[in-house]
């Protein structure tokens, strides 16, 4: 018996139904798999960014409204790509899914579906700012393979089903063997297309990093030692309570926010960097020309203009880095300019004001972190480092692209999403122990944390106990003024709940304002308070 002399006269089941819709939802999720392994394979010899989930994601962050993007952000915090990505992968399996369907009841609509998948994510990489004359190459190729395997598998499925039907309806037991047979062959495509798919991906993934020889390039950079070392940290400046963040923060510990969805992969030796726009005299910089300069190494903290009141999206390293006034005097900006925008070189783009990068401060070229090259999540080979400023208008990872301009004619990546043109950090502090709910013993409870305005410095800080009144903290010793300074509050704590809070006052003798607000659009304010349980 074959296909063709299987015949359905009267209309199929409702559990017929549901077997084809099951059967064929799994026919298009693989086939989606396969589609998607593929694109990656290639995404991997081409470029990662030009990845259809990467291309769709970015496409998706740049369309998306101000309050989604922000609610997102304060949702899902530093996971947010990784819900993003997700996201974008459940949504093309669903849309796969229903090619699927389609294709199993031989819908001629069902190939058409995928096709247009794969021509919607290789016309958003097309128009990635970082786009080559083959980025549309993974998207392309992923939807052909994601046409020929769900014809092949939908095929398949028909056959089965068709035969299936026929043995139940019929109770032909001769052909129950061979409908057997043809199940197994479903199933076994099934699982060859979607376990292939998943190691062609994997497979892309290893590529994208070795084929362009990034890791090499970083474990070959040797740093150079400063023209310009940074001071001894003062004892004293590392409290070292427990549960207290370290006065300087691990590469691994440090935190990270930006827009790319797939780290790049470059390589220090094809690095540059491009100074032009409103300037007297256009400079291109190379990483040999970098490393030969006048490098000073400096102790910095960065903060996120995202940090909510008491939040952890600012950390301190020490970091070594070419100044950036000295490019800026040879570049010599006109007389109109008052903006540097800055561009990664997966186009991210940040509007700093160019007084700040010109008045003195350590605003750096950076290409060593805590004594080592970049790493890659942080901007290797170079980023840019300000003080004072948050990171959405200053801290460009993978920089590759310096335009003096104004604010009236160029805007960064976040502005015109709702964010102030200009990002200075506010004063801040934070309780770090005990933490928020915790439960001590009554008697002497160290109450530690940390106070910040990067460029300014810290003069005070002071916890009030319930509505009781302000006292002064202990500070740890000061390293600089661009980096936070830890306190501490011996408390003698009695039974019961209590609130405790945090202010902290600066070197100007401002204080931090008791005003609460979101961090949008220019960073959050308020006092960071916890409860606390004493038994």
């Amino acid at each position: 018996m074959t296909e063709a002399s299987v015949v359905q006269e009267s209309p199929p089941s409702p559990g017929a139904q549901r077997r084809r819709t099951t059967t064929g939802a799994l026919v298009g999720a693989a086939a989606g798999i396969g589609g998607l392994g593929a694109a990656q394979l290639v995404a991997g010899l081409v470029a990662q960014t030009s990845a259809p989930l990467i291309v769709l994601g970015d496409a998706l962050i740049d369309f998306s409204p101000h309050w989604l993007v922000t609610f997102a952000k304060n949702t899902f915090g530093v996971h947010d790509k990784q819900v993003l990505l997700g996201g974008a992968l459940v949504v093309a399996l669903l849309l796969s899914a229903f090619a699927g369907v389609l294709a199993v009841r031989d819908s001629k609509l069902a190939p058409w579906v995928v096709l247009g998948l794969g021509a919607l994510a290789a016309l958003a990489a097309a128009t990635r700012p970082d786009a080559g004359m083959l980025a549309v190459a993974p998207s392309l190729l992923g939807g052909l393979v994601g046409f020929f395997v769900l014809n092949w598998l939908a095929r398949i499925a028909r056959e089965w089903l068709d035969v299936a039907a026929y043995v139940r309806d019929e109770g032909d037991a001769v052909q129950a063997p061979y409908e057997q047979a043809l199940r197994r062959r479903a199933f076994t495509g099934l699982g060859v297309v979607g376990v292939g798919g998943v190691l062609l991906g994997g497979l892309g993934q290893v590529l994208g990093g070795r084929l362009r020889g990034a890791q090499d390039s970083r474990s070959a950079v040797r740093l150079p030692a400063p023209s310009s070392p940074a001071p001894a940290v003062p004892a004293g400046a590392d409290l070292k309570i427990d549960g207290l963040e370290p006065f300087v923060t691990s590469n691994a510990d440090f935190y990270r926010i930006d827009t790319a969805l797939v780290t790049p992969l470059l390589t220090a030796e094809d690095w540059s960097l491009r100074i032009h726009g409103l300037v007297r005299r256009e400079i291109t910089l190379t990483w040999d020309q970098l490393l030969a300069g006048r490098l000073v190494e400096r102790d910095i903290t960065l903060m996120c203009v995202s940090n909510p009141v008491g939040g952890d999206l600012t950390s301190n390293a020490r970091w070594l880095g070419l100044p950036i006034k000295g490019l800026l005097e040879q570049a010599g900006p006109s007389a109109e300019a008052d903006m540097v925008l800055s561009t990664s070189s997966d186009g991210f783009t940040a509007g700093t004001p160019l007084d700040v990068l010109t008045d003195g401060r350590d605003a750096l070229l950076a290409i060593g972190m805590n004594g080592e090259p970049l790493p890659f999540e942080h901007g290797f080979p170079v980023r840019i480092v300000v003080p004072g400023l948050y990171g959405y208008v200053s801290a460009t990872k993978w920089v590759v692209d310096l335009e003096v301009t104004r604010f009236d004619r160029a805007e960064g990546y976040w502005t015109p999403r709702g964010w102030s043109a200009k990002g200075p950090v506010k004063t801040g502090s934070r309780i770090d122990v005990p933490k928020d709910g915790a439960t001590v013993k009554a008697g002497p409870v160290t109450v530690a944390g940390l106070a910040w305005q990067e460029h300014v410095g810290i003069a005070k800080v002071e916890v009030q106990v319930d509505d009781g009144a302000w006292q002064a903290a202990v500070l740890a010793a000061q390293d600089t003024a661009d980096t936070w300074r830890q306190w501490r509050y011996d408390w003698t704590a009695s039974p019961g709940r209590h609130r405790l809070r945090v202010r902290a006052t600066n070197a100007d003798l401002v204080t931090q304002t008791e005003a609460a607000a979101q961090p949008a659009p220019d960073g959050a304010t308020g006092w960071h308070t916890i409860d606390v349980t004493v038994e």
